[in-house]
This record gives C-alpha cells, sequence and structure tokens, in this order.
C-alpha cells in the first residue's frame, strides 16, 4: 500500500513538475527588458519561440506607456480605439495559453506609430519555427529601360553582429531535460 501511495505521489509530482518546467517567461524588450521607445520589437519577438504556457511581461513607467491588446486591424493602423485589453500596472504578465497570433500597442498617442508595437506568434512546441524569407521577385517587367545593373559579388563572409536564434528544438530540449532531472531527484529523495 505505502509503495502505490509513493508511486501515485511521484507520477502527479512529475506531472507537476513537467508543466511548469515547459513554461517560460519573457520579459518584451529583453535585454533591455523595458516596454519603451528604441527597441525593435519585431526582431526580438522573431527571435523567441513563443508556446502555450510561456508568459510575457510588459514592464515600464505606467506615466509614460500603457499595454493594449488589439486586433490585428488596430495594430496594423495603431488604432488604440478598441482594444481588447488595456494593461496599466507597469509590470503586466500576460499568459500565453494557446497557439496564435496576439498583437499589442502602446496606447499613448504617436507611440505605437515611434515603434511600440509587438506581434506575438504562440506555435506549439512540437513545430518547428521556419526562418521568414524575402518575397519573391515580381514578373519580368513591361518597361523598355534596361535592367539596372547586378551588384558586385561580397568579396568576403558575410558579418553580422547578432548571433543567430537558438533552435527552437534546443529550447525545448532543455525544457524536457530539466524537467525529468527534476522527477529524478524527486524520486531518489522518494526512494
Amino acid at each position: 500500500m505505502a509503495a502505490a501511495m509513493k508511486i501515485t505521489l511521484l507520477a502527479v509530482a512529475a506531472m507537476a513538475v513537467l508543466s511548469s518546467v515547459s513554461a517560460a517567461t519573457y520579459n518584451v524588450g529583453e535585454p533591455a527588458g523595458e516596454w519603451g521607445f528604441g527597441i525593435n520589437y519585431g526582431s526580438w519577438a522573431s527571435s523567441k519561440q513563443f508556446i502555450p504556457g510561456d508568459s510575457i511581461v510588459f514592464k515600464y513607467s505606467p506615466q509614460a506607456h500603457d499595454v493594449l491588446e488589439v486586433s490585428k486591424a488596430d495594430y496594423d493602423s495603431c488604432s488604440a480605439a478598441s482594444p481588447i485589453t488595456t494593461l496599466k500596472t507597469g509590470n503586466d504578465v500576460v499568459a500565453l495559453p494557446a497557439t496564435g497570433t496576439r498583437y499589442f500597442i502602446c496606447g499613448f498617442a504617436g507611440h505605437c506609430t515611434a515603434g511600440m508595437k509587438v506581434a506575438i506568434d504562440i506555435v506549439s512546441a512540437s513545430s518547428p519555427s521556419t526562418p521568414s524569407s524575402p518575397a519573391p521577385a515580381s514578373g519580368p517587367s513591361t518597361s523598355n529601360s534596361p535592367p539596372p545593373p547586378s551588384p558586385a559579388p561580397a568579396s568576403g563572409p558575410s558579418t553580422s553582429n547578432s548571433p543567430p536564434p537558438p533552435s527552437p528544438s534546443a529550447a525545448t530540449s532543455v525544457r524536457v531535460t530539466a524537467g525529468l532531472g527534476l522527477v529524478v531527484l524527486l524520486a531518489g529523495l522518494m526512494a
């Protein structure tokens, strides 16, 4: 009877640990970590893989900014007229419970058009993220003018100032490994 109770307790603990380990919390705009001006939120969001269960945190001065969750149309037009949700504490945690894209803007006049907007794409934990590719070139030109000359090829390898984002499978692997490690630790403590 005691052995069955230990196994049941271990199974419940394992499920709790694995579910909590799989969730991540991201400060919007990190490493600066503040909702404000001068951050490319599109680049920031595309460097992350958000999955259901994750959370995002908006940190800001409530006297200077707020956060509005809006529709895609309102996001595209920077309209604060009909927000889905308004957040104003300066330390707002937003749970991401399901897949899909959520849109956030600063509702203060002129802030969204100055770049304070972010689209968060939440994907299934098992789906790989695909890098965005440039739009295909348009069809042949009907103009009689000659095409512009092609640029000369680069003489050396391209250099980038920022490292590539971590692969989604690596992030998931770390989460699973940490969760399993905690389960093994719990099992050892119960033995």
